[in-house]
């Protein structure tokens, strides 16, 4: 009787198959982290923009609030620094890590005084992040406005919180 050597078909079949398995639990996982990180930097760009809005109000919007984010990419007279990098400035909505970020008038919000570039300023701000596709690109929403002392609220959907904020809407810690 002759010795067979090497493998069957069927053999290999099932190692090509259980390759395969692994390989979409590993892509899986990759899509879940870059979510994870998107939703992350979203964040971060929320806080940075709430920093920035404080900074123009004390020093160049006279207490009130830029109504754009490009407002606030332009420093102050005798200064060479913005109020934000210009990643974050290069229009009125800004496409940054798979999340869609705006700086809008917050619910209530009144025309304030213009700012020391001659700019219209407003009496509040509402800043949101939401993910250009979502389940994809983040499974999250967030949203910050003058009024909530830099708290960034959440949301499971496609769309940022709405304000005031509460229920659906959860603060983050």
């Amino acid at each position: 009787m002759k010795r067979q050597e090497g493998f069957t078909l069927v053999e290999l079949l099932v190692v090509v198959m259980i390759i395969g398995i692994l390989a979409s639990i590993t892509v899986m996982s990759m899509m879940r982290s870059r979510s994870a990180a998107n939703e992350a930097a979203a964040i971060g760009s929320l806080r940075t923009i709430s920093v920035g809005q404080i900074a123009y109000s004390a020093s160049c919007g006279q207490g009130f609030f830029a109504d754009s984010l490009s407002t606030l990419g332009v420093p102050p007279p005798g200064s060479t620094d913005a109020f934000l990098s210009p990643d974050l400035t290069t229009g009125a909505a800004v496409i940054k890590s798979g999340y869609q970020l705006q700086v809008l008038p917050a619910m209530g919000a009144v025309a304030g005084v213009n700012d020391c570039n001659g700019t219209a300023t407003q009496s509040a701000f509402y800043a949101v992040g939401e993910p250009l596709t979502f389940g994809s690109t983040g499974n999250r929403s967030f949203a910050t406005n003058s009024t909530s002392n830099s708290t960034i609220w959440v949301t499971f959907t496609a769309l940022a919180p709405a304000e005031p904020f509460g229920a659906p809407a959860l603060p983050l810690q």
